[in-house]
């Protein structure tokens, strides 16, 4: 068996092996791409008129939203403010568990509209995306692997399409749309393949390091020449048995007054849940609305409100921005609208290469199977 044949091996049967997890993966992540420009557009109570006047407190969003849900905590809700045309959002779980995330006008505090994600198209779409609707401890491994081995799928079908003769490479790059299906089909599954292949690697590698950060984190050690703890990581620890002054004001709003002060250009600030009192209350500041690569972090003791660390996103370290841009890596939005189109396209190829690939192997099987059926007549004979 030469090289390539025993790559070819290779390259099939881990496609037959994971290529149902392949295509649902990639066809509900091209779905999922333009997720903010389809809702922007059909869900009219994101969007608000810009004002003069400054936003209303976290407090105040807190309460106009959980005011018909008396069985959710203030504590446990989750704030967000996305950019002076956008509404501000109130994300929390009520008493019957559901994911519940309030719509309002940041500027007056009004409910807008009120959305249980639960039962939203895109919720359940990113859900399908990311755990294939199993237990999230078992689609960990049942997506991680599959995607693994579509990285190995992609190398390995590079070293197939690699022709051995110069001659032989025009052909490689063009599809015969005039040919007959099978030629048609095969072309579609090779050419668009190598096409692919950089962007599908991508998407596939920044999807790993979702699923296994240690992965994302041995990424940032190379790139940082191995320094197992940068300055910039935050490891705030809060001690419980210090005795510290109770702030006076609302926790969210001691945050928000902060990081505004401190990232006065950021657009968009995600204010995290007070909790129990004995962890951190975090805070992240992005320099533009749905968008997570350029950010602030703040630590806060859930007390006192006192500002305990912060990071900035200027003074991180090369491996650490490589680490915050995977999310808008993997979404193609960290170059705009274009960038978009590109993810769109690339998971639009890498969800058909699973079916032209197996349309190529049973066609071949077949083939196979009536050459030996017309072999035994003439042996017989």
């Amino acid at each position: 068996m030469t090289f390539k044949q025993a790559v070819g091996k290779v390259h099939l049967w881990l496609g037959l092996a994971s290529g149902l997890v392949v295509f649902i993966v990639s066809i509900t992540g091209a779905i999922f791409t333009f997720q903010d420009d389809i809702r922007d557009l059909t869900e009219p109570w994101r969007k608000v008129e810009v004002q003069q006047t400054a936003p209303v407190l976290p407090s105040q969003l807190k309460a106009a939203a959980l005011a018909h849900h008396p069985g959710a905590s203030m504590r446990d809700a989750w704030v967000t403010y996305f950019a002076p045309d956008r509404s501000a959002t109130v994300f929390f779980f009520d008493k019957a568990n559901l994911p519940i995330q309030i719509y309002l006008n940041p500027y007056t505090g009004r409910v807008l509209y009120e959305q249980n994600l639960r039962t939203h198209f895109f919720t359940i779409i990113q859900e399908i995306h990311m755990h294939l609707l199993l237990p999230e401890a078992v689609a960990k491994w049942v997506v991680g692997i599959s995607i693994s081995i579509f990285v190995v799928m992609l190398l390995t079908g590079l070293v197939l399409w690699w022709p051995k003769r110069k001659q032989e490479r025009k052909q490689r790059f063009t599809i015969k749309w005039g040919a007959r299906w099978r030629r048609v089909n095969y072309d579609l599954h090779n050419v668009l393949g190598f096409y692919a292949a950089s962007i599908g690697l991508v998407l596939a590698l920044s999807g790993l390091f979702m699923i296994f950060p240690w992965m994302l984190e041995s990424v940032r050690l190379v790139v940082d020449g191995g320094k197992a703890a940068p300055p910039e990581i935050m490891t705030t620890k809060i001690d419980t048995l210090q005795t510290v002054s109770a702030a006076t004001q609302p926790l969210s709003d001691i945050v928000y007054r902060n990081v505004r002060r401190l990232s006065p250009s950021n657009e968009m600030i995600l204010i995290a849940p007070d909790g129990t009192g004995k962890d951190p209350v975090y805070c992240w500041t992005y320099q533009k609305a749905l968008h997570y690569y350029h950010r602030d972090e703040y630590a806060f003791h859930p007390v006192s409100g006192q500002l305990l660390e912060s990071r900035f996103h200027a003074n991180k370290s090369t491996g650490t921005k490589l680490s915050d841009m995977n999310y808008d890596l993997h979404t193609g939005q960290i170059l705009g609208f274009g960038g978009k189109i590109v993810a769109f396209l690339g998971s639009l190829i890498s969800a058909s290469l699973p079916i032209t690939g197996t349309v190529v192997w049973w066609g071949r099987r077949n083939k196979t199977k009536r050459q030996k059926q017309a072999a035994i007549p003439a042996t017989a004979a």
